[in-house]
């Protein structure tokens, strides 16, 4: 896959494109994706995948509430895993949004070589959102460009969209996630220096910070993870949340409980796929009472990571 910039021009009508934020590349896009090659190959153009730098909701509503489910560099890394030619990155701007569905066309189509726009299944873009199928396909018509739709993902997990995986992720159903994107939902970050707490129980815990705070979190919480240390991963449970218990104040921490590890890893990279829920974040009556959920906390992830991974094996 070549990544092009704005700057980037394709010779007239030499590709077929589609467009979209593509946030979480989800069992959709891949769909998408896939139908988008195929009516390349037929049309024996170049496939082109357009997407933004920046999603539209953080550029027009920019309050700070807005999450993403993946940085762009795991964006970019999950479309190229779905081989399409071309991705362009745009980057929307008041400016771009002012554009409606016909001049978005015709940029698309004077700039990037767009001689077929594989429209999305439910996907509208431009101004003019009220806009339907009919309307871009008879503004390609004027303009030279076929505009046909892709067929809607109908599997087993359908419906699939980002806005209903975000609901997920926020609500915890970190299971529910990982099917509709075929994959787990990954935090990324630093290991730092925590409260140390954690040791004291006989639960060693990695605090993991530095984290963007353009990506969702799940929900409060304890969960199953697997950690990726460099080359190694690594089995455990993951806590999100204020830790009410040990009275550690409102800052909202990440810790993770590695199973059968015991090495210093302050300052090193670590991503955690969220592999299954396993209790809300509650305050318990004493430290006793914390490590005893805490040891079932544990049997429940192990039997839960041995039972995904078991699973994966098979499939």
């Amino acid at each position: 896959m070549r990544i092009l910039g704005e700057n980037d021009r394709l010779p007239s009508g030499s590709t077929v494109a589609t467009i979209g934020m593509f946030d979480g590349v989800h069992r959709g896009h891949a769909t998408l994706v896939d139908f988008l090659n195929r009516k390349a190959r037929e049309a024996g153009k170049q496939s082109l995948v357009i997407t933004f730098l920046r999603h539209p909701r953080q550029v027009l509503h920019a309050d700070g509430s807005f999450r993403l489910i993946l940085p762009l560099e795991d964006r970019i890394s999950q479309i190229g895993a779905l081989n399409p030619d071309l991705l362009l990155l745009l980057d929307f701007t008041r400016e771009l949004s002012q554009l409606d569905s016909s001049q978005f066309i015709e940029l698309l189509r004077d700039r990037y070589g767009m001689g077929v726009l594989v429209s999305g299944y439910n996907h509208h873009f431009g101004h003019n959102r009220g806009e339907t199928f009919d309307d871009y396909c008879r503004h390609g018509r004027r303009l030279g460009v076929e505009v046909v739709k892709a067929p809607e993902y109908l599997g087993r997990y359908a419906p699939v969209s980002s806005t209903i995986i975000r609901g997920q992720i926020a609500a915890g159903r970190v299971v529910d996630a990982m099917h509709c994107m075929g994959r787990p939902h990954v935090v990324k970050g630093r290991v730092v220096h925590g409260f140390r707490n954690g040791r004291a129980l006989g639960f060693p815990t990695a605090n993991v910070g530095e984290v963007d705070d353009n990506i969702l979190l799940p929900h409060n919480g304890a969960y199953a993870v697997l950690a990726h240390l460099g080359e190694r991963t690594l089995q455990g449970m993951a806590n999100i949340g204020k830790r009410p218990t040990l009275d550690n104040g409102d800052q909202i921490s990440i810790e993770v409980n590695l199973f059968d590890f015991d090495e210093d890893i302050y300052g090193e990279d670590i991503s955690l796929e969220f592999i299954s829920f396993l209790r809300l974040e509650f305050k318990m009556c004493g430290i006793e009472e914390l490590k005893h959920q805490l040891t079932l906390d544990r049997a429940n992830a192990r039997r839960l990571l041995a039972e995904y991974l078991t699973t994966k094996q098979q499939s």
